[in-house]
């Protein structure tokens, strides 16, 4: 059986964004409430008092405080080293045959250079190299004969190492993600391995982004 509870919170938690907020007591129930109430009225069939749905927002508020805050919080603040990295490009190539080789080959030669940023994730069609940009030539040099999807340039990478106890804290990377769009930045591309992530945006963002993931240690 529906309750106005259960509708609430499910409308709620469909909506990110309006979770977080709620979470972080920085809505105002009773307009919240008046926005919810035809879609809530429609999913129970019946009238519904605005009074019933603040009071349902307001108990889920103090619930979601408990539930999403305090643990990722927890998390956050034991935020490792922050590293950034300047002078990137990011290559998009379609996975073929012979993609493994050519990595290979190019691990090989610029295992030659100091001091340089490489990664490489793989997916069903596509593959990604991030370099700095001195070793540009060699992804070029290697697979001209891939199939060049994307080319992005004039990137900067930030990486941070997490707590190890992040992998069971559900929202972590959610809440960081989230933190970033409220300003605007845009991500292009995410690595991650169990206790590291790594975002790439643009060097124009790049210090805006850094200061947002910092400040998540005070919070």
């Amino acid at each position: 059986m529906k309750t106005i509870s259960s509708v609430v919170e499910h409308y709620i938690k469909t909506k990110p964004f309006l979770l977080s907020a709620l979470s972080q007591g920085i809505i105002n129930l009773t307009s919240l409430a008046r926005n919810m109430m035809p879609e809530l009225e429609q999913e129970l069939g019946k009238d519904v008092k605005q009074g019933a749905i603040v009071m349902a927002l307001k108990r889920l508020s103090e619930d979601l405080d408990f539930r999403l805050n305090h643990r990722i919080l927890k998390v956050l603040k034991n935020l490792g080293e922050i590293t950034v990295r300047s002078s990137l490009t990011d290559y998009t190539f379609a996975v073929s045959d012979t993609i493994l080789d050519k990595q290979a080959d190019l691990i090989s030669e610029i295992n030659s250079y100091q001091d340089i940023f490489y990664t490489s994730s793989r997916g069903v069609n596509e593959t990604n190299i991030v370099v700095s940009d001195v070793v540009s030539h060699l992804v070029l040099k290697h697979f001209a004969n891939e199939r060049l999807f994307q080319k992005q340039d004039k990137l900067a990478s930030i990486t941070v190492k997490l707590p190890k106890d992040n992998v069971s804290v559900p929202g972590v990377y959610y809440y960081i993600f989230q933190r970033l769009a409220w300003e605007g930045i845009s991500i292009n591309e995410v690595i991650s391995t169990s206790n590291e992530f790594t975002v790439l945006v643009s060097e124009e963002e790049v210090d805006l982004a850094f200061k947002v993931i910092k400040d998540l240690k005070s919070l």
